[in-house]
C-alpha cells in the first residue's frame, strides 16, 4: 500500500455522552477512494466530522498524510468537505462561491477567481460561474460543491452522501462522474453513504461500519465474496443473503469442512436452483410464497421445511407460479460459512 493518506488509530468518539466511534482503526492509502459503508446510525458520519475536526475525539490519533491532526482546528487540517446539502452561499454566484474559501484565506481575489475557474472546468461547470445557486439543478449543485472542495487543492477530499439527495438517473451519472475525477486527479477521498451499490461501483476499498465499529475492510470483490460476517453478508446485496442452519440446507455437490458444529450458512439468490418437485436429482422441498419479476429476473420467495426463507434469483421465462411446490438446491461452491454465536465467517482450517 502507497503512503498513508489518512489514518485513525483506536479512535473513539461520543455524541451528548454517548459513545458513537469505538476504537476504531482505518487507513486509508493517498490517492485512494475509500467508502465508508453502513445504516443509518452506524457512525460514518462521524468518522467524516472526525477527520475534519468538527467532532472531537475521546481516544485515540488522527493523523492526514503524516502529520498527527488530532489536536488541530479544522482550519488547519487541509481537507475539504463536500456536504449532502451542499450547504452553497445563495447571494453568491457560483464563481464567488468556489473562490469563497480562497478568498477569506487572503488569496488575492484574482488569483481565487482563476483558479475556481479552473476548478469549474475540472469538474465541468465553467458554463455556470455567472449563476446563483437557486438557478442550478441538483446536479449542477453537486458540481459546484465539488469544485468548491477542489479548490482548495485539499489533502483529503471528504464526502458525506453527496449523490443522496439525487433522483435515480442522475445519480447514476454522477457517481460516474465522481469516480472519474478521483481517477484524474489521484486524489485521496472518503466517501459516507448508505447505498450499497454506490459503494460497490465508487470504492477502492470499502469499509463497512455497524455500531460504531468496523466490521470489515477489503475491495469491493472482497466485500461481496468473502463477507467477514452475518452483518455484512446481509448488508450488502438487494435481495439480502439467504441465511439458514445447516440442517435446513439440502445442497448439490460435498459441503465446505467448516461446514459443521454450531454454523450457518449464507448464500446469495443467485446460487439457489429450482426444479420440479417430481424430477429426479438431488434437492429439498419448498413452497413458492410469492414471486416478484424484475426485467429479465424474477425473485422468487420460498419456505423451506422447517419455516426458513429463501430466496431465489431465477429466469422470469421460468419462474414458478406463487403456491407451486418446487424442489431446491444450492451450489455449495457459493456456500457461506459463519459461526452461530459470534456470526463471524469461519474458514476451513
Amino acid at each position: 500500500m502507497s503512503a498513508t493518506g489518512v489514518s485513525l488509530a483506536c479512535v473513539s468518539a461520543a455524541y451528548r455522552g454517548t459513545e458513537v466511534l469505538h476504537a476504531v482503526d482505518l487507513a486509508v492509502a493517498r490517492g485512494e477512494l475509500l467508502v465508508v459503508l453502513g445504516p443509518s446510525g452506524a457512525g460514518k458520519s462521524t468518522v467524516l466530522r472526525v477527520v475534519a475536526g468538527l467532532e472531537p475525539v475521546t481516544g485515540g490519533r488522527v493523523s492526514i498524510a503524516g502529520r498527527d491532526v488530532t489536536a488541530l482546528r479544522p482550519g488547519r487540517r487541509n481537507v475539504s468537505m463536500v456536504f449532502q446539502s451542499y450547504a452553497l452561499f445563495p447571494h453568491l454566484t457560483v464563481a464567488e462561491n468556489i473562490a469563497f474559501g480562497l478568498e477569506v484565506r487572503d488569496v488575492p481575489r484574482a488569483a481565487a477567481r482563476e483558479r475556481a475557474r479552473a476548478a469549474a472546468e475540472t469538474v465541468g461547470c465553467a458554463d455556470l460561474l455567472g449563476r446563483r445557486p437557486g438557478q442550478l439543478s441538483g446536479g449542477e449543485r453537486q458540481r459546484v460543491a465539488l469544485a468548491r472542495a477542489l479548490v482548495r487543492e485539499p489533502d483529503v477530499f471528504l464526502l458525506d452522501e453527496p449523490l443522496s439527495n439525487l433522483d435515480q438517473a442522475l445519480r447514476v451519472e454522477m457517481r460516474a462522474e465522481l469516480r472519474a475525477l478521483h481517477d484524474r486527479l489521484g486524489a485521496t477521498m472518503v466517501h459516507v453513504t448508505h447505498d450499497q451499490t454506490e459503494a460497490l461501483v465508487l470504492a477502492d476499498r470499502i469499509a463497512v461500519l455497524r455500531d460504531g465499529r468496523v466490521e470489515q475492510v477489503g475491495s469491493p470483490d472482497e466485500i461481496w465474496r468473502r463477507p467477514a460476517s452475518v452483518f455484512v453478508a446481509r448488508f450488502v446485496g438487494s435481495p439480502a443473503m439467504n441465511l439458514l442452519p445447516a440442517a435446513a440446507l439440502t445442497p448439490a455437490g460435498d459441503p465446505p469442512p467448516a461446514a459443521g458444529g454450531d454454523t450457518r450458512l449464507g448464500f446469495r439468490p443467485e446460487a439457489v436452483g429450482l426444479a420440479d418437485p417430481a424430477s429426479t436429482g438431488e434437492g429439498g422441498a419448498a413452497l413458492v410464497d410469492r414471486v416478484e419479476v424484475i426485467g429479465e429476473d424474477a425473485y422468487a420467495y420460498l419456505t423451506v421445511p422447517g419455516g426458513h426463507p429463501v430466496v431465489a434469483r431465477v429466469p422470469a421465462s421460468r419462474r414458478p407460479a406463487p403456491g407451486a411446490a418446487v424442489r431446491v438446491t444450492v451450489r455449495w461452491p457459493d456456500v457461506h460459512v459463519f459461526d452461530a454465536t459470534s456470526g463471524r465467517r469461519v474458514d476451513p482450517a
